[in-house]
């Protein structure tokens, strides 16, 4: 739990959900799955027991970029799809902050597509959130890189013709050692996946299903309506079987190499199923349940991988610390006239 000290009476007191509310009016549309998301982080942030001094929140461009000045930490509003540079050179100048990276499927995807994939597989231990509504809200309903083929928006009047591209298979092909799902409107679900990937060590993933109001509304609605959800979504649970539906009678097995789905029953049994493995060493698991996509089967929702590697700050740290060890403090001036130097007068 964070506290505080109050200077006037020298108190400690736990910090709240309040204390990293900042004062800024929150604009987003009314309806907007971001709400959502920035009520579950900063709920989340008292449980860390990390000082809000120690806090930073970075973004790029889109909607989702406002979530900085929401926040009553430190925080970057920087420019579109580099919002990863930057959250890298925080991280490894400082390794003892907590660093969010808070971006949308345009932000990370298109522009910023080269640097996410670049601070993943160096597993800088930076938390990156993605809000994913499939289209491009901020500059009023373009398509986006997740839009599905054949949407019509503004800048598709025909339908896209593009195939749509898969977060979290892309984040699994850069092998990032954290990888989750979650839907803004499951608050609880999303709290905890939240909560999972700020405890993880090395880079944590996590794509939120957001919804778009104005734009892209109900884009994730087979997930989301209370009617369907049951049915379409998939609760990955590491150790137990893949079963699924509102009367936990389906599941999903292997034939061969393919995934499908079956009803328990008859000659079918949960032995036959498929077991959730989010410690799995190799992605090649973890990528085959990425491709696990409505409505051929249900959408997966929760950690796909979960593992262990040395991190990026720590490892530079590490040699920083051996090169003094073997070479002694370095000196700038010496090192800049320690080859052919010349003045121009």
């Amino acid at each position: 739990m964070s506290t505080i000290t109050n200077n006037n009476n020298g108190e400690v007191k736990p910090l709240t959900k309040k204390d990293f509310t900042s004062d800024q009016v929150v604009r987003w549309c009314p309806g907007c799955g971001d709400y959502s998301i920035l009520a579950q982080t900063q709920k989340l942030l008292p449980e860390l027991g990390i000082p809000k001094e120690n806090v930073v929140f970075v973004s790029g461009i889109g909607c989702a970029s406002r979530f900085p000045y929401y926040m009553n930490t430190y925080g970057l509003h920087t420019i579109h799809g580099r919002a990863p540079s930057f959250a890298s050179g925080v991280k490894i100048s400082n390794p003892d902050l907590s660093v969010w990276l808070i971006t949308g499927d345009g932000d990370a995807l298109s522009i910023g597509g080269n640097h996410l994939i670049h601070i993943l597989r160096r597993n800088i231990d930076v938390n990156i959130l993605l809000f994913n509504n499939r289209v491009y809200g901020l500059t009023k309903g373009q398509y986006s890189p997740t839009s599905l083929p054949g949407h019509v928006t503004k800048s598709s009047p025909m339908g896209s013709i593009e195939q749509a591209l898969n977060p979290i298979s892309l984040a699994l092909a850069a092998e990032a050692t954290f990888v989750a799902r979650s839907v803004d409107t499951h608050a609880k679900h999303l709290g905890e996946i939240l909560k999972r990937a700020a405890e993880h060590k090395g880079t944590s993933f996590v794509e939120i299903l957001q919804n778009c109001v104005i734009f892209n509304d109900k884009t994730w609605e087979d997930v989301t309506d209370k009617k369907t959800k049951e049915n379409n979504a998939l609760l990955l649970e590491h150790g137990k079987p893949m079963i699924f539906g509102a009367e936990k009678n389906k599941g999903i097995r292997l034939n061969g190499l393919k995934p499908e789905v079956v009803e328990l029953g008859g000659d079918i049994s949960e032995s036959d199923l498929l077991v959730h493995d989010e410690k799995c060493s190799d992605p090649t698991y973890a990528y085959l349940l990425s491709r696990i996509t409505y409505p051929e089967y249900p959408c997966p929702m929760g950690v796909f991988r979960s593992v262990e590697k040395p991190t990026y700050e720590d490892q530079l740290v590490g040699q920083v610390k051996t090169a003094i060890e073997k070479k002694g403090e370095g000196d700038l001036n010496q090192l800049y006239n320690s080859s052919d130097t010349w003045t121009v007068s």
